[in-house]
């Protein structure tokens, strides 16, 4: 498999996914595709699997990768439980592909999630949703019209949840302060470093943001 097919692959689970970071996971020795007699990356089956398996570590453990390769280095020698073997989703016998990014419109948007057009309009008009230059919503748009959806069975309107579009914003900045330095050179593994760091304190500020909601909502009810 070639980089671009390594991105169709895990770009569903994980959108941020860059050539860069394959590269800078490559060059901190968590995946070894082997090269071509041309040079080009060829990754295995087993590699996508590897690659995986430090992505998810990332984004669901909040794990440094030094932790990450120490994790890889016991499964290769057999001393955890975790296998890295790779995974065939299919369906009617035909294998599934990733939706492609960015490519959701209004209506086929509302089709995925099985919620009305209307409900998505509603959130664009209000900013919760904000399309792409060539007018598509990106992958987590899903997630948002879902949750959107839930929520308005309890009266919360699609205006509501731009107060929550304008928080993550202002959580972005923070991480947009953090990562600039990174940004500004022009080095493959200082690109690929600064996405990794993105990345996990996102994942902080968004952990931070649920321990206040949770803290507050339990207030309401003591």
């Amino acid at each position: 498999m070639r980089i671009s097919d390594v991105l169709a692959d895990l770009g569903a689970d994980f959108p941020t996914l860059t050539p860069s970071k394959l590269r800078f996971l490559e060059e901190q020795g968590l995946v070894e595709p082997r090269r071509t007699a041309g040079g080009y990356r060829q990754y295995s089956p087993a590699d996508v699997e590897r690659l995986r398996y430090v992505l998810r570590q990332q984004r669901d453990r909040y794990l440094p990768l030094r932790v990450i390769g120490e994790q890889l280095a016991a499964l290769d020698a057999g001393q955890a439980d975790e296998a890295l073997t790779p995974r065939l989703a299919a369906r009617d016998g035909e294998r599934t592909a990733p939706a492609p990014v960015g490519r959701y419109t209004v209506a086929s948007l509302a089709q995925e999630t099985g919620v009305a057009v209307e409900l998505v309009t509603e959130l664009v008009e209000a900013g919760v949703l904000a399309p792409n230059r060539s007018g598509h919503l990106d992958p987590w748009a899903a997630d948002v019209v879902v949750l959107a959806a839930a929520l308005a069975e309890h009266g919360v309107e699609p205006r509501h949840l731009r107060s929550f579009r304008a928080a993550a914003e202002r959580q972005v900045s923070v991480v947009d302060q953090i990562v600039a330095p990174l940004r500004g050179q022009r080095a493959v593994a200082a690109q690929a470093l600064a996405a990794s760091v993105a990345a996990e304190v996102g994942e902080l500020c968004g952990q931070l943001h649920t321990t206040f909601v949770r803290a507050g909502v339990a207030d309401l009810t003591r």
